[in-house]
Parts: C-alpha cells; structure tokens; sequence
C-alpha cells in the first residue's frame, strides 16, 4: 500500500523557510498573494507583492485567447456547475416501470390512488371545448376556424339531409355560443 504524500497546509508556513519574492521582473519585495498563471494551469500560480498583485489581477482576461463558441460554452457550463444536463420533459422518471414486482406492492399502490382520484367537475366551457375537438388555451380565432371546419363538415346539406349531422350541427352551434360568450 502506497502512501499519499502529505500536501503542506498553506495556514501553516515553516518559519525555516525563506520568504518567496515577488515574481514580477525587477521586484525584490515578499510575494505573499497568489495570482493563476493561466487559466488552463489550474493549480499554478504566481506570487506578487500587493502592488503587483493589484496590475496583474486589473488586467486579468480568464476569456483571452478564447472563441465565441468556447466563452459561450464555458458560460453554459458554469450555470450548472459544468454537470450534464438534459432538456426538461426527457429522461423523467426513469424505469421503475421495468422493476419487478414480485409481490405486487406497486400494483396495489396503484390501484388505490386510482380510487382515491377525485373527478375533476365539467365545466360548460371544457364541453364546449370537447365538442369543438379543441385544447386550452384557445384564441377567438382559433375557435371560428374550428366552428368554421365543422360547420363544412356536419352541415345537414353536406349529409344528404341527416338528422344526425342536423342534432350534431345543433351541439356544435350551442358550444360555439358557449366560448364566445366566455371568451367576451
């Protein structure tokens, strides 16, 4: 078994060791702030004084050298902490459907839940809606086209003078009177 080696705890300097100088050409003072070399050398740094610190982090550009592409890639990235993700509405719920349920548990949560469901109460505009062969949300003219469809299609004359195309045209009218009253 191989030991890791021990990383020096950066609170605690060995006081035997000599003070780093500045890293910038020419300075001879203590370098005690960390600045990254680059932002593709995580881990890299240089030590500054304060004064050069401050130039350096003032001219810091973590996108220099960078497409658009790779900076609009990156921003993406970082809004989900650069974690996979999937559009909503794919990849839900998994496959608990594929378990086995040997004993039926599932089966009988299921079953109870189903009773349990409460109607939901019709409301004169969703039967006019289901009549219409239509799905909220709707638009006024969403409605006059549809009305406009079945009219073509159910209208005693286009049906060799049915009765039945006659009582459907009769419904198909009352729900159309129906959503635009409620839409006015």
């Amino acid at each position: 078994m191989t030991r890791k080696p021990v990383m020096p705890d950066p609170l605690f300097v060995d006081p035997a060791l000599p003070p780093r100088t500045c890293d910038h050409a020419g300075c001879r003072s203590t370098g005690e702030f960390r600045a990254p070399r680059s932002p593709r050398q995580p881990g890299e740094w240089y030590w500054f004084c304060l004064d050069h610190v401050r130039v350096y982090n003032a001219g810091w550009n973590y996108y220099a050298g960078m497409s658009e592409a790779e900076i609009d890639q990156e921003l993406r990235g970082d809004t989900t902490w650069h974690r996979p993700t999937w559009p909503l509405g794919r990849r839900m719920g998994g496959t608990w459907w594929r378990l086995a349920d040997r004993f039926g548990l599932f089966e009988e949560a299921a079953e109870q839940t189903d009773e349990r469901r409460v109607p939901i109460a019709e409301t004169p505009e969703s039967r006019a809606l289901t009549v219409m062969e239509l799905a909220p949300p709707v638009t006024i003219e969403i409605i006059k086209t549809r009305y406009k469809e079945l009219v073509k299609r159910h209208h005693p004359d286009a049906n060799g003078g049915s009765k039945q195309a006659e009582e459907r045209l009769k419904v198909i009218n009352a729900a159309y009177s129906t959503l635009m009253a409620a839409t006015n």
